[in-house]
C-alpha cells in the first residue's frame, strides 16, 4: 500500500488598515469553506506598533509549516505592508500588496507552489481581478458588431 505524502502548506497571514483583513478572510472562507494555517492582523491606532509587530512575528512562527508564509497586505507604502516587510530578514515570508478576493482565493488554492512562485501567482491573479466591466463589455460588444456586421435587410 501506497501512502501519499501531504504536502506542506503556505502559511498566509493577511494584514491590513482596520477591519478589511478580517472581513476579506472571511468571504473566502463563505466562498471556500474552512481554512487552515491563515489569519489577518488589524492595523489600527488603538493598537502599538510594537505589539503589531509582535503579533505579526508570532503568527508567521506558527503558521510557517516548513514552506514559509505568504503576508498579502493591502497597500504598497502603508503601515501593514511596512510592518511585515520588517519580517523578510528574519523570517521565511513573502510579502505582496494590493490583496483582493481574486487574489486571496488564487492563493489559498495555490498554497503548495513554493512560497516565491505563490507570491508571484499572488500578483498575477489580483491584477486579473481588477477590470473595468463596463468598458469591457461595451469593447466586447463593438468586437461583435464589427465581427458579424449589422445586416439590415
Amino acid at each position: 500500500m501506497v501512502v501519499e505524502e501531504e504536502q506542506v502548506q503556505v502559511g498566509i497571514i493577511v494584514v491590513s488598515h482596520a477591519d478589511y483583513g478580517s472581513a476579506i478572510l472571511r468571504t473566502a472562507e463563505f466562498i471556500l469553506g474552512q481554512q487552515s494555517d491563515c489569519c489577518s492582523i488589524s492595523v489600527d491606532v488603538a493598537h502599538e506598533v510594537s505589539t503589531t509587530v509582535r503579533r505579526l512575528t508570532d503568527a508567521a512562527q506558527r503558521l510557517d509549516k516548513g514552506a514559509g508564509v505568504i503576508i498579502l497586505t493591502d497597500m504598497f507604502g502603508g503601515t501593514p505592508t511596512n510592518l511585515a516587510l520588517s519580517l523578510l530578514a528574519t523570517h521565511k515570508v513573502e510579502v505582496v500588496t494590493g490583496v483582493n478576493l481574486p487574489m486571496l482565493l488564487k492563493v489559498f488554492t495555490s498554497r503548495t507552489h513554493p512560497l516565491d512562485e505563490l507570491a508571484h501567482i499572488a500578483g498575477d491573479a489580483g491584477a486579473k481581478g481588477i477590470v473595468v466591466a463596463g468598458s469591457m463589455l461595451r469593447n466586447k460588444n463593438h468586437e461583435k458588431t464589427e465581427t458579424h456586421g449589422d445586416k439590415v435587410g
